[in-house]
């Protein structure tokens, strides 16, 4: 498949199977993350944009499908991506039982600004992280534009005494983003870009304003992993790779990702399926020893039976596919 021509519907729909994946603990508002697999010339890929997002922006993820499913991978520099652990804004009293989830994981990334939380959460929960970590963790922080300029800045002095490795994605807006930078610059604290960058109709302004030290790039809403590579190089800054709640064939996406970048200063976010109980696979992409093995799972169909999804999902699911499909068939011309 070329970057432009698209596989016949059919074919992709031939294998289409609907999953839902229960989580070890809620995370995004949801309990269960459900997506669409199927079978392309070069091995699973996954479609599995959030519900909530519309067919426009759902399209998107879509192509990332396609491209990953009937392109060949880019050549890659390494075979195992350093991976962090991944924090729900669970309370501090569980921290310890999620973390033990992660094998050798010497990063965590802790979600904070969660709705119907406090300021005074986040400190407790990034905390415990530090506790648990010890001096020589990282930890990093992701409130998914959450904050106001004034939010984040109160809310990154509250929590600057944990050592952070970065603040991602504190605030919506470039602009906003480019005054806090200014505002925190003493602390020495690195701001990273996520969705400015996956969800702007330009992904390559928050790096032209000047308003982050880093992206936080994933392969399947960019559009797939050749798209991701491009921005990353246009961009001129440090990425990072990081999954969208995915199953293990969608990390494998991410995983082909951070392999080919010519480099990877931060451990990605990668290790998401240690927050499931079930997978896709039997044997699920979840980090060893701190570490993620570059390869393509490839689910049995005793693996897909066992997470499928209710029938009105399916349903919901495939319809969803096709809408996109021609969506991208439009912009394709």
């Amino acid at each position: 498949m070329s970057s432009t021509s698209l596989p016949p519907l059919a074919d992709v729909l031939s294998t289409a199977r609907v999953v839902a994946l229960p989580l070890a603990a809620r995370f995004r508002g949801i309990e269960t993350r459900e997506a669409v697999v199927f079978e392309g010339p070069e091995g699973w890929t996954e479609f599995s944009p959030f519900p909530e997002y519309d067919d426009a922006e759902a399209a998107t993820w879509l192509a990332g499908a396609l491209d990953f499913g009937w392109r060949a991978a880019p050549v890659a520099v390494r075979d195992a991506i350093p991976v962090n652990a991944t924090m729900p804004a669970v309370a501090a009293s569980e921290v310890a039982r999620i973390l033990a989830r992660y094998d050798g994981c010497r990063t965590v990334k802790v979600k904070v600004a969660e709705a119907g939380q406090v300021l005074a959460d986040d400190v407790a929960r990034v905390g415990a992280v530090r506790e648990a970590m010890g001096p020589e963790g990282r930890v990093r922080i992701d409130a998914n534009g959450a904050w106001n300029v004034d939010e984040a800045e109160r809310a990154v002095h509250a929590l600057a005494e944990f050592d952070l490795e970065y603040v991602e994605q504190p605030c919506a807006a470039v602009e906003e983003l480019a005054e806090l930078r200014e505002r925190i610059a003493y602390l020495d604290i690195p701001i990273a870009a996520d969705e400015s960058v996956r969800k702007a109709a330009d992904p390559l302004l928050v790096a032209r304003a000047g308003a982050a030290d880093l992206l936080v790039v994933k392969a399947q809403p960019l559009g797939g992993v050749h798209a991701a590579l491009d921005i990353v190089a246009q961009a001129g800054l440090p990425a990072v790779v990081s999954s969208a709640l995915d199953t293990s064939i969608g990390l494998a996406m991410g995983a082909a990702l951070a392999a080919a970048l010519p480099q990877l200063d931060y451990d990605c976010g990668l290790g998401t399926a240690a927050l499931f109980t079930a997978d896709v696979v039997a044997s699920p992409l979840v980090p060893r020893a701190g570490m993620l093995r570059v390869e393509r799972p490839r689910p049995s169909a005793v693996d897909l039976d066992r997470v499928a999804a209710p029938d009105e999902r399916r349903d919901w699911w495939l319809a969803r596919l096709r809408r996109c499909y021609r969506t991208l068939e439009l912009t394709r011309g």
